[in-house]
């Protein structure tokens, strides 16, 4: 019998972490149960649920996440957590009790967030969308890859579209305000998740020559100074970045001058006051865990 192990995953809200197995763990869609009456067709729910600080938990094909509520920190009781769904599912038990029936509807989250650009409005969700980050200007390039994008460039004060793993950042015109229309989207979104239509069918062609350069330069450049500055910008600029809607790739380096050029997409983009912060907190990182080495970081709109 293969064994089931568990890890620990952080989320962008520190109220929910995720449990990810190595194995799947339903056959498709997802569950979400609010309470331990809602998980009566998941037995390892309702045990959650027995702990007093389980507030949600949301079971899909290959993660457990949990929500807690504020009378505890996850690092004092995550471990004693994922030992308890190790245990479970080590005893060959089903995470849920899944049901026949083709019509099940995916449990689909949507949350709305706003970010350092006042124009954009973040869109996240339980959902995952994308392998790749995507971002579209108007509905001509939405049109050639993405029915999703092109469904929301509908809306008439829809200005731009940025897809990520599990979150769509927005960029409106300045003829709404996101008070008025926020809701709108959300639920739009959450409507096409749960009926499972497409989100993107293939690639912009512009992202796949420039996915294909960024390969071929990580590939000639594994060691020295833009290797180091690609695990920076991974391991310290771009979790934050997304927790803010936005992207942040690195373009190229230049040995002579040390200008390292950096793309900014979705919220990142756009933005002249949070462009100019962003640039600066990464050349002074840069600056200070490569001295000598980066004199000056350029930003890029996407």
């Amino acid at each position: 019998m293969s064994t089931h192990k568990i890890t620990i995953e952080n989320t962008s809200n520190d109220t929910i972490l995720k449990f990810v197995s190595n194995q799947i763990l339903i056959n498709g869609g997802s569950y979400e149960f609010h309470n331990i009456d809602e998980a009566k067709d998941s037995q390892l729910a309702q045990q959650l649920f027995y702990l007093p600080f389980v507030k949600k938990v949301y079971i899909t094909a290959n993660f457990i996440a949990i929500q807690r509520y504020d009378i505890v920190q996850w690092i004092d009781v995550q471990e004693e957590v994922k030992e308890q769904i190790e245990a479970y599912l080590q005893d060959g038990n089903p995470a849920v009790k899944e049901s026949n029936t083709s019509e099940k509807k995916e449990a689909v989250e949507v949350y709305a967030e706003v970010t350092p650009n006042p124009s954009v409005m973040k869109f996240g969700t339980n959902k995952a969308l994308t392998a790749t980050n995507v971002e579209y200007k108007n509905i001509d390039e939405a049109s050639k890859s993405s029915p999703m994008a092109q469904a929301l460039f509908n809306f008439p004060f829809v200005k731009e579209i940025f897809i990520s793993q599990n979150y769509v950042s927005v960029t409106k015109y300045d003829v709404v305000e996101w008070n008025d229309v926020y809701s709108e989207i959300r639920t739009f979104i959450r409507t096409y998740l749960q009926e499972n239509k497409t989100i993107i069918q293939e690639l912009p062609q512009k992202q796949k020559v420039e996915s294909k350069k960024s390969k071929e330069k990580t590939l000639q450049n594994l060691e020295g100074t833009p290797a180091k500055i690609v695990d920076i910008l991974d391991e310290y600029i771009r979790p934050a970045v997304a927790s803010d809607g936005g992207n942040i790739a690195f373009q190229s380096y230049n040995e002579d001058s040390k200008v390292v050029s950096v793309i900014l997409q979705g919220a990142c983009s756009g933005c002249p006051s949070s462009t100019a912060t962003l640039k600066n907190g990464i050349e002074t990182m840069l600056k200070e865990m490569l001295p000598g080495q980066v004199n000056e970081v350029v930003a890029i709109n996407g």
